[in-house]
């Protein structure tokens, strides 16, 4: 039988995520985008003129670059489309350790181009933690070696992060109340971490894959990982007394809850990557299939649209990027699965209105929508 410290102790926390929950919380206007990334599949997508003038035509916005080209971010010169760059993985230690290595970077990827490119956030790796693990110590000193390179620059719009993967760095998050941050094994990495996003007004990138934790969780309903509104679709907090009917609100709000646990709730929450597979070589993963990939990316839209943001988060994430623009091959392994939104061949797969009216697009044998401003 619980004791009365158990009862003041499940009150003081519900107190705890009430109060944050209406916390307010400053964001400017959100949007959804999408990744573009270079191929590994033929054939080839369109040059990046080609993607510029499709951008131009649909009036997008923002586009998120995993190991940026050059020749992609000139195409953007003097365009309304935002750019987020991603340093790649390997680049990490090497930045660290050398701060010319940095500058070398910016001046191959930033300084040509900037401002008439619209770059706003440069991540400093990828879920870099689950690739160099090894290296968790050095990530730290390289986005602060980024951070104070783009000073010396006199570059001060452009905010430096990092992204990480929300089924390693979020522990327990079932129910979200009760979520907190992983460590690297003998690393001090969060709390320095966000006091330096903090420190420098930078948001707080994470990859939110409801499938890969339906993957996980056999207790999760699929309808709750693919936004679907019946009546018994739900999960409650019980600590918090907060219902839950998607499970990317749970995952949201777990992150909520562990940077509010780690004295951190106002940093604002980017989600890097998101999506469902449209399909997959593994024989078990059956959910991976067109009709499914375009129900999750159709909730999500509507969802991010109604502005209603999370239980615990109520201005919502401050951004979403899909992931991804293109299909290609991820590796050789016998579980690879399809993300894109488009073919390889740059058609589409889905009839989505990706516009931020109620006008439809009909978006079927031509380029997609990237990204759009959700009013």
């Amino acid at each position: 039988m619980f004791n009365d410290h158990h009862y003041s102790h499940t009150f003081c926390v519900a107190l705890f995520f009430l109060l944050l929950s209406l916390i307010p919380r400053s964001t400017s206007l959100r949007f959804i985008g999408l990744t573009y990334s270079a191929p590994t599949a033929t054939p080839l997508p369109p040059p990046p003129e080609t993607i510029s003038a499709a951008l131009s035509t649909l009036k997008v916005n923002s586009l998120r670059l995993e190991d940026p080209d050059p020749t992609v971010i000139r195409t953007f010169l003097y365009t309304n489309v935002s750019l987020f760059l991603a340093v790649p993985n390997y680049l990490v230690p090497t930045m660290a350790s050398n701060r010319s290595s940095t500058l070398r970077w910016l001046y191959t990827h930033v300084v040509p181009f900037y401002p008439r490119a619209r770059i706003t956030t440069i991540s400093v790796g990828n879920a870099f933690l689950d690739s160099y693990p090894q290296s968790a110590s050095a990530l730290l000193p390289a986005i602060t070696n980024l951070h104070l390179s783009l000073r010396d620059l006199g570059i001060r719009k452009i905010t430096v992060s990092t992204s990480f993967s929300f089924v390693t760095a979020i522990s327990t998050p079932f129910p979200p109340s009760s979520a907190q941050f992983q460590e690297p094994p003998g690393i001090n990495l969060i709390g320095p971490l966000l006091q330096f996003l903090r420190d420098t007004n930078s948001s707080f990138l994470i990859n939110v894959y409801p499938y890969n934790l339906y993957r996980l969780k056999s207790e999760i309903p699929l309808g709750i990982a693919l936004f679907q509104e019946h009546p018994f679709n739900f999960r409650d907090d019980l600590v918090t007394g907060v219902r839950y009917r998607n499970l990317f609100d749970m995952m949201i709000d777990a992150v909520v809850s562990a940077m509010a646990v780690a004295g951190y709730e106002s940093i604002p929450i980017v989600v890097t990557e998101t999506g469902w597979p449209s399909s997959s070589t593994a024989a078990n993963e059956v959910e991976a299939n067109l009709g499914y990939a375009e129900i999750y990316l159709k909730g999500l839209v509507k969802h991010l649209r109604s502005g209603i943001g999370t239980p615990l988060l109520k201005d919502g994430v401050k951004e979403v990027y899909v992931y991804e623009m293109f299909d290609k091959k991820e590796g050789t392994s016998p579980s690879s699965r399809s993300w894109g939104v488009l073919y390889a061949n740059g058609t589409t797969k889905y009839r989505i209105d990706f516009s931020s009216s109620k006008s439809n697009y009909l978006l079927e044998g031509s380029w997609i929508n990237v990204a759009l401003r959700i009013q």
